[in-house]
């Protein structure tokens, strides 16, 4: 089946092979976005007459960095409460004012589990705020963002703080399974003679650690295995995801050195120095890439190290609240938060219902070729309707593979039942401050640096509309439309 749908995803139209080297020279050459004159624009507003406006107030997050370097020695929970103590310092929001709290995070510390409640306390929140903690891999505070949301328009809440948090320099690793329940017996036995049983019983084998689990449990794939797989389907070449990464480098560099990354806060490392920037910035040229190898299928695939985003400790968050609220307390908001999507695995038209892990294992980072034209269908938007485009860069491969689905008629009509293709954005709208391959990409924080970057963008840009997309594990995914709010 793998092999078979492979194939017939080669029948897509053939795409240029300077695909790449043009949209890279097309958004390098127009580097003035960043500095963009705000325009007014005449579009018309997504808001309903009787339907409650949700804005975005504030967003903020620490610097992401590199797993094992500054934070090597904090707990996920601290970068958490650093973020939310940014967000209070920015915001002047008294702490009684929030009515809920949740943040997403995916490799969960097992001393905090609920590291949404171990955050806000530690930060400085009342213990009468409810607070609870959400995982669905790298849209888990895209998640907590949506569930806010929903509080307030369910009319719950007015004031809700969202954020995510990864911490990959500390993972839990466990005893094997055999040691452990040799443990748990240990526990309950009653006599020396027990406990010295089982104590001889303790095998070299039960020494044998248990990593967190790099593939996935129902489909046994990796990440990377995936999106090389994906890059092989859709035709994209090992130079155009290499000429990819160098564009993201560059444009996060150039929006780093104009101060434009203003949702990342200062952050005072216990024991160490403060951080105030991201430090996975780091361009390169097209002869030091190439010189890489495959990191996943060897030796001919074409995914690396550096056209992949890399392992990052990081937090992000958010203040939502409703219009109402937010203007009764003197707020400013940035942008309104529209029209929303989760989407789960389900394959269409000439696959049928299959969700067998042969298919889905190649459908697994392609969530936002399907949620594009999904949430621009509920919004009653166009691609040409969008001036900001936000879409997380896992893998250089997987990005660019979505965009030429995005762009072909056959992949609409087979795939999505499609009379048309929706198209695919405008390189000189698309992540002009660098993305996840640069920037970073804390598993649990991304989705809300993906909203305040386009909300930001909006407000820098003079944009009306802005959509962000994002893939996730278990090929799930979200795509979400934000509205500018008037300046």
């Amino acid at each position: 089946m793998a092999s078979m749908l492979m194939n017939s995803l080669r029948c897509c139209p053939p795409v240029n092979p300077a695909w790449a080297v043009q949209y890279a020279t097309r958004s390098l050459s127009t580097s003035v976005q960043l500095h963009a004159q705000v325009q007014t624009k005449s579009k018309k507003t997504l808001a309903k007459p009787g339907v409650k406006n949700i804005v975005l107030v504030e967003g903020v997050r620490t610097p992401f960095l590199l797993s094992g370097t500054t934070y090597a020695d904090l707990m996920p929970h601290d970068l958490a409460r650093a973020a939310l103590q940014g967000l209070l310092h920015k915001t002047s929001l008294p702490k009684d004012a929030v009515d809920y709290i949740i943040y997403g995070t995916v490799i969960q510390e097992v001393k905090t589990s609920n590291v949404a409640r171990e955050a806000s306390l530690g930060a400085g929140f009342s213990d009468k705020i409810p607070s609870h903690t959400v995982t669905m891999a790298c849209i888990s505070s895209n998640v907590a963002m949506t569930t806010g949301v929903g509080l307030i328009t369910a009319g719950q809440c007015d004031t809700i703080v969202a954020g995510g948090v990864e911490f990959m320099s500390d993972v839990p690793i466990r005893h094997s399974r055999k040691m452990r329940k040799t443990m748990l017996a240990l526990n309950r036995a009653k006599t020396l003679g027990q406990r010295l049983s089982l104590i001889g019983s303790i095998r070299m084998a039960h020494l044998t650690p248990e990593l967190p689990a790099v593939a996935e449990f129902s489909t046994a794939e990796t990440m990377g295995h995936s999106a090389d797989r994906l890059a092989a389907a859709f035709g994209v070449t090992r130079l155009e995801q290499d000429e990819f990464a160098l564009r993201s480098h560059t444009l996060a560099k150039q929006a780093q050195d104009a101060g434009l990354l203003s949702d990342v806060i200062s952050f005072k490392v216990p024991g160490r120095d403060t951080v105030a920037k991201d430090n996975g910035i780091r361009p390169s040229s097209m002869e030091q890439l190439a010189k890489l190898k495959p990191a996943f299928i060897k030796p001919h695939g074409t995914v690396t190290a550096a056209n992949s985003s890399f392992l990052t400790d990081g937090a992000s968050a958010v203040l939502i609240m409703s219009e109402e609220k937010a203007l009764a307390m003197g707020y400013k908001p940035k942008a309104y938060l529209r029209y929303s999507v989760i989407l789960t695995p389900k394959t269409s038209c000439c696959l049928g219902d299959y969700s067998s892990s042969m298919v889905m294992s190649l459908f697994l980072l392609f969530r936002p070729a399907y949620g594009t034209p999904k949430v621009l269908a509920r919004a009653g938007l166009t691609m040409d309707d969008i001036d900001v485009f936000e879409f997380h860069e896992a893998f250089a491969g997987q990005i660019m593979a979505n965009l030429k689905a995005l762009d072909s008629d056959w992949f609409a009509q087979t795939y999505m039942g499609r009379k048309a293709k929706v198209g695919a954005p405008a390189m000189e709208k698309f992540n002009l401050w660098g993305g996840s391959l640069s920037l970073g990409h804390p598993f649990g924080a991304t989705g809300c640096r993906l909203v305040t970057t386009v909300a930001h963008r909006l407000l820098k840009e003079g944009g009306q509309y802005g959509l962000v997309a994002a893939c996730a594990a278990g090929g799930q995914g979200h795509a979400m439309v934000i509205e500018a709010y008037p300046q």
